[in-house]
C-alpha cells in the first residue's frame, strides 16, 4: 500500500489556499490603490477601538485592569491583521513556497527570529503566524514610536522600543546600555501575564549590499546578528518558552520596497519556518542578564545564523540552476 504524504499544517494551507475573489486582473497601479485604502480603513477602525481601551488601561493602571483589557486589546490587533490578509489575498498574485512544519499553537510562549529586508517582512509574519500562535510582540527601534498612528498602537500593545545606541556612545557613557535593558526587561515581565510570541529581528535593521559590505561576517545573505533583545527575553521568560521558531524569508526575485509590496509586484515568497529547541544554559528566568549568559545566547545565535545562510545559499543556488 503506497505510503500517504502527512496533510500540510494549517498554517501552510490558509495561506496558500487560492482565495475566493481576486482583483490580480487590475493593473498593479489600481490594484496598490485598492491595497492602500483597506489598509488605511482596516487600521484606522481598529485603531480606534484599540486607542480606547488604551486611555482605559493607563487611567486605571491596576493589575486587575490590566488582566482583562490586555486580551481584549491584543484580539483587536488579531482582527486588524486578519484584515490585513483579507486585502493582501485580494490583491496580490503572488506565489507562496512555504516549508517546515512545526506543531504551532496558539496558547504556548515563542520565540521567534527572522531574516529582516523589508517592511513587507512584518506583513508576511503576520499573514503566516496569525491565530496559529500568539500574537507577534515586536522589539522596535525608539523612532518608531513617532509613527503616525501605528506608534500609538505599538506602544498600546507593549511593543518595546529599543534605543539601539552606538558602540562608541555606549562607551562614552555605559548607563545608556542600562535604558534598553530596563525597556526589554519591562516589556518581557509584561508578557509573562498571558502567552506571547517575542519576535526580534536581531540583525537590528533591514539588510542592504551596503550595510552588507561594511559590516563584514562570515554570511552571504545575512547581518551579524545581536543578542541582547534575545538574551533579555530569555533571561525573563526563558523557562515558559516552548521554543523558538527561526523564520527565513525569501524573495526569489527581489526584496520589494512597500510600494512595490502594495501593488503586488512580487511574483513568489519563499519561507521556511523551523521549530528549535531552546538550549537548557539558554533559559533564566531571574530577569538577569549578566555577560556569561549573554555570550551563551550570542553564541547559539551565530549556529542559528550559519545554519539560515547555508539555507539560502542553496536556495539562491537552486534558482540559479547550479
Amino acid at each position: 500500500m503506497p505510503e500517504m504524504n502527512p496533510p500540510e499544517p494549517d498554517w501552510i494551507q490558509r495561506a496558500t489556499s487560492p482565495p475566493a475573489v481576486s482583483l490580480a486582473w487590475l493593473p498593479a497601479l489600481l490594484r496598490g490603490a485598492v491595497a492602500l485604502v483597506m489598509l488605511l480603513v482596516n487600521t484606522a477602525f481598529w485603531c480606534l477601538l484599540l486607542f480606547v481601551l488604551a486611555i482605559v488601561r493607563l487611567l486605571l493602571p491596576w493589575p486587575m485592569v490590566r488582566r482583562r483589557l490586555d486580551p481584549l486589546l491584543n484580539a483587536i490587533a488579531t482582527r486588524w491583521i486578519g484584515g490585513n490578509s483579507v486585502w493582501m489575498r485580494l490583491t496580490q498574485p503572488t506565489t507562496w513556497e512555504l516549508s517546515g512544519a512545526p506543531d504551532l499553537a496558539p496558547d504556548r510562549w515563542y520565540l521567534v527570529t527572522c531574516n529582516h529586508q523589508s517592511w513587507a517582512d512584518i506583513f508576511v509574519l503576520q499573514h503566516l503566524m496569525n491565530r496559529h500562535i500568539p500574537m507577534l510582540k515586536f522589539f522596535l527601534k525608539q523612532e518608531l514610536l513617532y509613527v503616525p498612528v501605528m506608534g500609538l498602537a505599538w506602544w498600546a500593545l507593549d511593543f518595546p522600543f529599543m534605543r539601539r545606541h552606538s558602540e562608541e556612545a555606549l562607551r562614552r557613557d555605559p548607563r545608556k546600555r542600562q535604558e534598553d535593558l530596563l525597556a526589554a526587561r519591562t516589556a518581557c515581565a509584561k508578557f509573562a501575564l498571558a502567552p506571547t510570541s517575542v519576535m526580534n529581528f536581531v540583525e537590528g535593521t533591514r539588510f542592504t549590499a551596503a550595510k552588507h559590505a561594511s559590516a563584514g561576517g562570515r554570511w552571504q545573505h545575512l547581518l551579524p546578528p545581536k543578542a541582547g533583545g534575545l538574551a533579555m527575553a530569555l533571561a525573563v521568560l526563558g523557562e515558559r518558552f516552548e521554543a523558538l521558531l527561526d523564520v527565513t524569508i525569501i524573495y526569489p526575485d527581489g526584496v520589494p520596497d512597500f510600494t512595490a509590496f502594495l501593488c503586488g509586484r512580487v511574483p513568489r515568497i519563499v519561507v521556511h519556518v523551523e521549530q528549535v529547541a531552546i538550549p537548557a544554559d539558554c533559559r533564566r528566568s531571574d530577569g538577569v542578564l549578566d555577560s556569561p549568559f549573554r555570550k551563551r545566547v550570542h553564541r547559539w545565535l551565530l549556529a542559528l545564523w550559519d545554519a539560515k545562510d547555508e539555507r539560502m545559499q542553496a536556495s539562491s543556488l537552486a534558482r540559479d540552476g547550479r
